[in-house]
């Protein structure tokens, strides 16, 4: 596993905002707070989401988009890339592939962080199709589309881009972590980058208890000791 030490840049990719700040927000501020640069990408715009019917449809993706910005702010993070995909349609075509491999040669990642392409079958929800099918492509672009210049030759053709390989990559969610971040003393930004999320969270009285049950969870897991809060990942080599 590389040591943060030498890891310059994160590439942080997700189905839906929100996803990152449930599952990896705190290691993220752990991160921006080392001096790792991280970005994010956004899949979707999250335009199928939210809870009140009173808000138009058409508006959606819109206040998430800035909700997003504002709860990655919380943890450090200033580069956001949204590919504008439909929440709730997605699929690991070549186009996805392409836009992702193209983000990973514009940000050329030391890391990256994706969904876990396998489901859950302990846990259906944080299978969502939309996270299944984004970690699908976005393991697609690192091997082997993103490190092959003749993957998507538009990319170095027209965009200039060149190829990048992502030595490492970080499955979350996921039902088999191997690793474990104590987020206990980024709780609180956490925290404040998930309630950022209005339109996902407004209506969840008991948010912070259930975070603080599912960290605390996770650090029991990978015996961190009493009181300590993790974020868990599975570490892939993607050399």
């Amino acid at each position: 596993m590389l040591d943060d030490r030498d890891v310059e840049r994160v590439l942080v990719l997700a189905a839906h905002p929100d996803d990152i700040d449930f599952g990896a927000a705190g290691t993220v501020a752990t991160w921006t707070e080392a001096g790792i640069e991280v970005s994010y990408c956004l899949v979707t715009d999250g335009d199928a989401g939210g809870f009140d019917p009173a808000v138009p449809r058409s508006e959606i993706g819109g206040i998430r988009r800035a909700e997003q910005s504002a709860a990655a702010a919380h943890v450090g993070v200033r580069q956001l890339y949204w590919l504008g995909y439909p929440d709730g349609r997605l699929a690991a075509s070549m186009e996805l592939r392409r836009d992702i491999s193209r983000v990973i040669r514009q940000v050329r990642p030391q890391r990256m962080v994706i969904p876990s392409p396998e489901r859950d079958w302990a846990r259906l929800a944080p299978s969502h199709p939309d996270h299944l099918e984004a970690g699908e492509a976005a393991m697609r672009a690192i091997y082997p589309d993103a490190r092959n210049p003749f993957a998507h030759p538009e990319l170095l053709e027209a965009e200039g881009l060149k190829e990048w390989t992502v030595p490492e990559t970080w499955l979350s969610p996921t039902a088999a972590p191997n690793h474990a971040v104590d987020v206990t003393e980024v709780f609180e930004r956490k925290i404040a980058a998930l309630l950022s999320h209005e339109s996902q969270t407004g209506h969840l009285p008991e948010l912070r208890e259930h975070v603080v049950s599912m960290l605390e969870g996770n650090a029991a897991r990978f015996d961190l000791g009493a009181g300590r809060m993790a974020e868990v990942f599975r570490v892939v080599d993607t050399r």
